[in-house]
């Protein structure tokens, strides 16, 4: 297909944990990542973005996109106004020179942000400057139950959001298949955080190609289409015993998207 050109592949900054978002820049730059998301309150450093910036400028490595602080462990990260924290991640991406920010549904317990949530991303694609992709995410599963968790659902795909985050790992709990939510989505989906799952109702982030995601697949299937947002590197390294084997497992990832994303591209 004449014209498409590679993605940009980006390191999560979540990848390199337990170690801290300056290794990730280090690792970016060593590995020969294009870029990096920032996962804001991965550690305290992440929500200092003047700090960012210059690690960014030290290691000659761009941040894309910025993960705004909406995991159960940010909670308080920039404050405990859900709408003052996405206002502060679009600025966060300005400053940076991002272009995406990933913002999970709001849980279930945040009812009045729930119920207005649909509407205040479009105005924040509106208004912002820079684009808001809601990423899927999925139901609380205990072996015995399951739980809605998520205002207004934890599956984007019948809401009328203009960019969405494809999760892999998501859709493995979720128990759907990322190739399916990749056709339904269509031109809407304009992020994507690679990584895989077993279907485990503890969100897995295994590498991909380790789980039942065809993470592979997903990757021809979208040079197959023209994809032209993001490919995010989102995985758990926690297994690793150093940073050698840390750098060895994300260098393989990066090698093989970047392989696999060529071999699909139509002659």
């Amino acid at each position: 297909m004449e014209g498409v050109s590679a993605p940009k592949i980006l390191l999560s900054t979540t990848s390199v944990y337990p170690e801290t978002t300056t290794s990730a820049f280090e690792l970016a730059a060593a590995l020969g990542f294009d870029g990096i998301e920032l996962m804001v309150g991965v550690d305290p450093l992440a929500a200092d973005i003047e700090a960012v910036a210059k690690l960014s400028d030290y290691h000659e490595v761009p941040v894309h996109s910025v993960h705004a602080p909406v995991l159960l462990v940010s909670q308080n990260t920039w404050g405990s106004d859900p709408w003052g924290k996405l206002t502060r991640s679009a600025q966060a991406a300005r400053q940076l020179g991002a272009d995406t920010v990933v913002v999970h549904p709001p849980f279930r317990w945040q009812r009045e942000y729930g119920e207005r949530f649909v509407e205040g991303i479009r105005r924040l694609n509106e208004d912002s400057g820079v684009r808001f992709a809601v990423e899927n995410m999925y139901p609380w599963r205990t072996p015995g139950s399951r739980f809605q968790a998520y205002l207004p659902d934890w599956d984007p795909t019948n809401l009328p959001y203009d960019y969405l985050t494809l999760d892999l790992s998501h859709a493995s709990t979720a128990r759907q298949h990322s190739l399916d939510l990749v056709h339904a989505w269509g031109d809407r989906l304009v992020h994507v955080h690679l990584t895989d799952g077993r279907g485990s109702f503890k969100d897995d982030h295994l590498l991909p190609g380790e789980g039942d995601q065809s993470a592979w697949d997903v990757v021809s299937a979208l040079a197959g289409q023209g994809f032209e947002g993001h490919l995010v590197l989102e995985v758990s390294t926690r297994r690793a015993r150093s940073r050698h084997e840390r750098s060895e497992l994300l260098e393989q990832s990066l090698q093989t998207i970047r392989t696999t994303w060529r071999k699909g591209i139509p002659d």
